[in-house]
């Protein structure tokens, strides 16, 4: 039954998530030992890794509202995502040549500079071409087909680090090969959505903001208190080094964390079509709050290892749900702009989480980095359940 349903999905879903997949494979690679590549081989300190992490995160989202904004003004959304996928595809040589902790952030600035321009166009593509009654179930399987990239990517980098004697350079180098074939599939197979409007409106001004509507901005501010307390996922790294697992393995967390994500995504999704999302985003959210918990007070790898898969189902459980949930809330002439806007929101709160969590680590501990985000993400669960029980629409 669900084969039959993702089936009869449209092809730009299909295509999209390919697209996802291979320029997964390409970021995972950098991710997965970037934090490692910047303690070890540059002797960077923890706050700056969370400097970097948190502007690259940051300036990403900053840019998907006004390219969110442009598909709907312009009426068009390929054109953006080709553009992003190329740029973060264009700069991934210049983790390879970096000798410094600045060129390192240069790279990942340009990088998530790609991110911001293409997110909120790719997502709105999705949500453009897809019936109501299927957004979950298109939303997961794009997930699942991206986190199977996200799956394969480190998976590589491990490969790799230990053929080559953990030469972190060699698997940057390695990473642009995915990113080249992804953006040829963006441009020979996904092809505009005829329902994208062609009217030209400012989507930024007051009057579109408001039409939005209660329930999207609830969202948003539940997006916003969340992500204070979900800092960069190189601190998850850096746990796992602490706990000793070793370095040429630690890349293969984001592998076991990538398996469960991409197992769960598309079910989840094809169930929120049918029982409502809502309940499950909180159960999602709970998830994290207990991940978070366990990763301060673990102590030994087993404990770790379980933990990244649980992390995994939480992300199966609320990324694509979050996305469905904007979508069912606005206009499809606004679709571009709300992903913009949310993205906004949670980047600009990933940069103080992010330096936050380092500050906290080296200052106080590392339990005080995870114990807070247990904690702003039940703050985050409160007002989601006071909100959407307020309006009845927990189903």
């Amino acid at each position: 039954m669900k084969a039959v349903f993702a089936r009869s999905l449209p092809r730009n879903v299909w295509f999209l998530g390919f697209v996802s997949l291979l320029a997964d494979v390409n970021s995972k690679m950098i991710q997965s030992v970037l934090p490692l590549f910047l303690v070890s081989v540059l002797g960077t300190n923890l706050i700056t890794v969370g400097f970097i992490e948190g502007i690259a995160e940051s300036t990403a989202s900053v840019l998907k509202v006004f390219s969110g904004a442009l598909s709907d003004y312009w009426g068009r959304r390929k054109e953006l995502a080709v553009a992003g996928y190329g740029l973060s595809t264009l700069v991934t040589p210049l983790f390879a040549l970096s000798t410094s902790p600045a060129w390192v952030l240069v790279a990942r600035f340009l990088d998530r500079i790609g991110k911001g321009v293409r997110v909120s166009p790719r997502n709105a593509l999705v949500a453009d071409v897809t019936p109501v009654a299927q957004r979950g179930a298109a939303y997961g399987l794009r997930q699942s087909l991206d986190t199977i990239g996200a799956f394969l990517g480190p998976l590589i980098a491990t490969a790799l680090l230990f053929l080559s004697a953990q030469n972190f350079r060699l698997v940057f180098w390695c990473a642009v090969l995915p990113g080249i074939i992804a953006i040829a599939l963006l441009v020979f197979g996904v092809h505009e959505s005829p329902q994208v409007s062609e009217a030209k409106h400012n989507p930024l001004q007051w009057s579109a903001l408001k039409s939005l509507g209660k329930d999207y901005w609830m969202l948003v501010v539940v997006a916003l208190l969340f992500n204070l307390g979900n800092s960069s996922d190189a601190f998850l790294l850096l746990r796992a080094q602490q706990i000793s697992i070793p370095t040429s393995l630690i890349p293969l967390s984001f592998v076991v964390m990538n398996l469960t994500y991409g197992l769960s995504a598309y079910p989840i999704g094809v169930l929120s079509d049918r029982i409502g999302r809502v309940g499950l985003l909180i159960a999602g959210f709970t998830l994290f709050a207990f991940v978070y918990l366990g990763l301060a007070f673990a102590q030994t790898p087993w404990q770790i290892w379980g933990l990244f898969a649980l992390y995994g189902l939480y992300l199966g459980k609320t990324q694509g749900l979050l996305l469905a949930l904007v979508a069912d809330q606005v206009p499809n002439t606004l679709r571009g702009t709300a992903f913009g806007l949310i993205n906004l929101v949670t980047g600009v709160a990933i940069l103080p989480a992010s330096l936050f969590a380092g500050i906290l680590w080296q200052k106080v501990g590392y339990q005080a980095t995870f114990m807070l985000g247990s904690v702003l993400a039940i703050a985050a669960i409160l007002v989601l359940v006071l909100s959407f029980r307020c309006n009845h629409k927990f189903l």
